[in-house]
């Protein structure tokens, strides 16, 4: 018969159990959720990007993307040919500069950017007067050479769908050694926290959750194929004409490499190469 010493004791042993198994529950859970956040916001975005899955971009500069908040991991795909050519000769030029240019653009004018890849060529009108400072910078690295040649880095096909590209050094850290402030965030195209299918946006380091990070922008920044849900943290700055989105599609189409160990970047599996950025004022 059991004494009701022994009892009291092994009541007191099932309330511990019960107490060390709901903390052990809790922790896993918590440690569940933190990798939904981390996968789902990281953009930039990622770069400069810091694109929808908080950390999950790297920044300008060799800076940890603070706004993972905008691009998760991706899960690879199987091989599938590539649908890309052979990037054109030339290198990629090294270049930095202390401070952003000067304003040099006309906010009234109507420019269009772009960009020749080996995948096909993408055409992006540019909000001059909604974000002028982006358009300047761009107008600026654009002339100079800056994206010639340079890779685009990351593809995410789960969550959100952007491809990120302006990086020379093609690791997610790289930037023209300046910052421009973030512009345009309440643009009338993002509604219910997304960034529809054609929108160019900025990658930076925002951190939702901290606050910091803001007006971090450098050189990187992301194309949307899809729509896809983020807030509204990323400098929306052009629209992809409706032929670029095809060329988008078709190499988003190709699927995505398994994450990097050293950086986290999801390759395309395409050669996703800009020979040359161009951008025109009309």
């Amino acid at each position: 018969m059991v004494s009701q010493e022994q009892r009291r004791r092994q009541l007191a042993r099932e309330k511990f159990l019960r107490q060390q198994q709901r903390r052990t529950d809790a922790r896993r859970k918590a440690r569940t959720r933190n990798a939904v956040i981390a996968s789902t916001v990281g953009v930039v975005l990622i770069g400069s990007l810091g694109l929808y899955t908080a950390g999950a971009f790297e920044g300008d500069d060799g800076k940890a993307n603070a706004g993972a908040e905008v691009t998760p991991s991706t899960t690879p795909t199987s091989k599938v040919p590539d649908p890309c050519e052979k990037p054109a000769k030339g290198k990629v030029e090294t270049m930095s500069w202390k401070k952003e240019p000067a304003m040099t653009i006309d906010k009234s004018a109507d420019y269009t950017m772009e960009l020749e890849t080996t995948c096909g060529d993408i055409d992006i009108a540019l909000k001059a007067e909604a974000a002028p400072r982006t358009v300047n910078s761009f107008n600026f690295l654009a002339g100079k050479g800056y994206f010639d040649h340079t890779k685009c880095h990351r593809l995410v096909d789960g969550g959100i769908f952007v491809l990120q590209c302006g990086d020379p050094t093609a690791s997610g850290s790289g930037g023209p050694g300046y910052t421009i402030p973030d512009e345009n965030l309440k643009d009338k195209s993002l509604k219910g926290d997304v960034y529809p299918a054609g929108t160019v946006a900025m990658a930076n380091q925002y951190n939702a959750q901290t606050g910091e990070g803001r007006d971090s922008g450098g050189s990187q920044f992301f194309l949307v194929y899809q729509d896809s849900p983020l807030p509204p943290n990323y400098t929306p700055f052009g629209t992809v004409s409706e032929s670029g989105m095809k060329v988008l599609k078709k190499l988003a189409a190709a699927g995505a490499q398994a994450a990097d160990p050293a950086t986290g970047n999801t390759a395309p599996n395409a050669t996703v190469v800009i020979n040359k950025a161009t951008v025109t004022k009309s």
